[in-house]
């Protein structure tokens, strides 16, 4: 077999790179987290007896990553056949059923010919292959109608099922990838959990026929397909036997290596345990299991298909079945060719059949794709189409203040806690040093600007600019401005009106707002009188991604730099929170800079970032926000953390440790309700929090 090395840069291959400060350290914090989650996956587990022990956890766990725990209700399947198409070799039954009220599978069941007794069943799921004709989805399964129809010709009941994105109802696979979804991790729901969830449905259906052997139920499909025989075999023990088709490799391809930017999010669960992908694997065992896959499959490659079946087998093995996983490779790219076929088909025959046969035809479509369609008609009350905003319930928030201080204490409490656990899990366990240096002091027209260096995770060094007025030896307040892309800007333009010589270059663009900077002696005037008029520092960070570590600034990279974030059980968002917390660790260790009374301020979703730094922190006196956001579903997304709360409980939180100002425009509709009234009914200082509208 012909071993990848590597399916390209970090970056992707596709594209030339831009050239950023931020790309190499960024480069090098996913390959240290990639191979900290690669060495952390089934670390520890020697025996069976370990393996036993944790593999209950370990399913409970895929479950809540897949939006599926607990368990949704399983209500009636109201399944509807609406045609029946005759061949000479098989029937096609054309049918519907609901997963769960409104969410509708569409599908092809395909029974054999002169079946006299209950025949094992395959359940196909399909991979992303539209079909559509003039405006009509006919759903990816007429595209895979070859596989339904091969296995019912050797005596096998086949139910093929279409999927969300490529259904007759067409739902979304690609919230995260190109159409700016990112509250899917706030929410924590993927259309993964979706598919699995129809999966487990289909078999209930399969398992109401009577034309089915219950005890034996095979899975397979390829690409997306193949990830979906992982996450429904992993998870629901009925699936006797599995042939995932390149639908599945390693984190080190995904992150390191870029494949995650060929993918949609139906691939990925919300890695709020932080897995690598040999322990989906592994949770299937010793049920048979055959990977198959091409040797030149440029978004599966083949050395993670390799590493993730060699960790697998260790598991098979001490189960004593190290002949029920197996390991198939043919010649090609991501191609559904009959290498793969016949491989699988072998393999359902020696477990589900106990036979061992030659394969002597071939898998080819036989039908028009126009007489496997279900649905006329698409239903009025479907819910396929809106699905992200149903599948994982969010929690509901707070509208009324606790009674008394003591219920207020523990709901706080909880909060923190989920907080901890289930969106900020990917923190670092033990922080570096913070190593913090002074990198240079300048004087320049009664300003003094000082810039210090400071760790905050590795390899990311990041910048504290402290700027006052010059001879200022012990500030009464120190302000730390938490700056986005466009605030960064803001920060050059003025200050290098002064201090050309010794801060960095202009960026050549601004992509946040899409205009380029200036430098601007006004906005320097301002802030040299403001720091006369008062005995403040003003500090600015820039947090990882923003200034001095932007990375590739192109929106597709962009995208898919974050989506990286997401896959180690992170968010960019919440590892600027992170770095915020560092920054003002920081500042407490500068020179009689470590009791002076401490104010964060920002603005837009880096506001919110603020907001979640201070519930971390000790010793923060204020906060100053403008425009931040009412609700993570404009940002900033933070893995599950609607799961939990939404920004106004988390204002509330700050607003008991630190006074809160919330600056909005006056067009802009206040609603901080929550917020305000616990710190009336508690009996907070009247001016914890404020809402300043102009």
């Amino acid at each position: 077999m012909a071993l990848i090395i590597s399916a390209g840069s970090w970056l992707g291959a596709a594209e030339p790179a831009v050239e950023s400060p931020g790309d190499a350290p960024l480069a090098e914090y996913f390959r240290r987290e990639t191979g900290a989650l690669r060495d952390a996956c089934l670390d520890g587990i020697e025996t069976l007896g370990d393996w036993e022990s944790h593999r209950g956890e370990y399913r409970r766990q895929l479950l809540e990553m897949l939006g599926l725990d607990p368990l949704p209700a399983k209500t009636p399947l109201e399944p509807i056949v609406t045609g029946t198409v005759a061949h000479d070799e098989f029937t096609v039954e054309n049918l519907h059923f609901q997963s769960r009220p409104g969410l509708y599978v569409t599908g092809n069941l395909y029974l054999p010919k002169g079946q006299s007794k209950p025949a094992p069943a395959i359940l196909y799921v399909c991979g992303h292959a539209p079909a559509k004709k003039e405006g009509i989805s006919y759903g990816n399964k007429t595209k895979y109608q070859h596989h339904g129809e091969w296995f019912a010709r050797h005596g096998y009941v086949c139910l093929t099922i279409d999927t969300l994105q490529f259904g007759e109802i067409e739902g979304i696979h690609h919230g995260t990838h190109h159409l700016n979804r990112w509250w899917w991790l706030s929410r924590g729901y993927t259309p993964a959990g979706v598919e699995a969830w129809n999966c487990i449905r289909a078999i209930d259906y399969l398992q109401s026929r009577p034309e089915v052997d219950h005890e034996k139920i095979g899975m397979t499909g390829r690409s997306g397909g193949g990830a979906y025989s992982w996450w429904a075999a992993a998870i629901d023990d009925r699936v006797k036997a599995a042939v995932p088709v390149a639908g599945i490799t390693d984190l080190e391809n995904h992150v390191v290596d870029g494949c995650v930017e060929n993918h949609c999010d139906c691939m990925f669960v919300v890695n709020t345990f932080r897995w690598d992908y040999p322990l989906v694997a592994a949770l299937v065992a010793p049920r048979p299991l055959l990977i198959t896959n091409t040797d030149s499959d440029r978004i599966f490659p083949l050395n993670g298909i390799v590493r993730t079946y060699e960790k697998a087998k260790r598991i098979y093995e001490l189960y004593d079945a190290g002949d029920k996983i197996g390991l198939a490779i043919g010649p090609g790219g991501h191609r559904d060719t009959q290498d793969l076929q016949v491989p699988a088909l072998r393999w359902f025959d020696r477990h589900l059949k106990g036979e061992d046969r030659v394969i002597e035809t071939a898998a080819v479509p036989l039908l028009p794709m126009e007489r496997l369609r279900v649905f006329a008609e698409l239903p009025a009350d479907q819910i396929n189409t809106r699905i992200d905003e149903l599948f994982v319930p969010a929690a509901k928030p707070a509208m009324a203040s606790p009674a008394a201080a003591a219920a207020w204490a523990a709901q706080r409490d909880a909060w923190l806690a989920a907080l901890r656990d289930k969106t900020f899990g990917g923190w670092p366990s033990t922080p570096e040093p913070l190593d913090v240096t002074e990198a240079w002091s300048a004087d320049r027209d009664g300003v003094t600007l000082q810039a210090y260096d400071f760790t905050s995770q590795g390899p990311f060094r990041l910048r504290l600019y402290v700027a006052s007025r010059t001879g200022l030896e012990k500030p009464e307040r120190l302000v730390l401005d938490v700056l986005d892309q466009q605030g960064w800007s803001d920060f050059l333009g003025a200050y290098r009106a002064a201090f050309a010589d010794t801060l960095p270059a202009l960026p050549p663009e601004d992509t946040a707002a899409g205009k380029p900077p200036a430098l601007s002696s006004a906005a320097f005037a301002d802030a040299k009188q403001m720091l006369a008029a008062n005995d403040w520092a003003i500090i600015f960070v820039a947090p990882r991604g923003v200034g001095p570590t932007a990375w590739d600034p192109r929106p597709k990279k962009q995208t898919h730099i974050r989506r990286r974030f997401y896959l180690l059980g992170q968010t960019l968002e919440g590892m600027q929170v992170y770095d915020v917390r560092r920054a003002l660790q920081a500042i407490r260790t500068l020179p009689g800079q470590s009791e002076s009374p401490l104010w964060l301020e920002s603005r837009g979703e880096m506001a919110g970032v603020a907001v979640y730094a201070s519930l971390f922190e000790p010793r923060i006196t204020g906060l100053d926000l403008w425009n931040l956001p009412r609700s993570h579903r404009d940002g900033p997304a933070l893995l599950n953390v609607q799961q939990t709360l939404d920004m106004p409980q988390a204002v509330a939180m700050a607003a008991e440790r630190s006074q809160v100002v919330l600056h909005e425009s006056a067009d802009s509709p206040s609603d901080w309700k929550y917020p305000q009234a616990v710190t009336k009914t508690l009996g907070w200082p009247a001016d914890r929090l404020r809402v300043m509208q102009k």
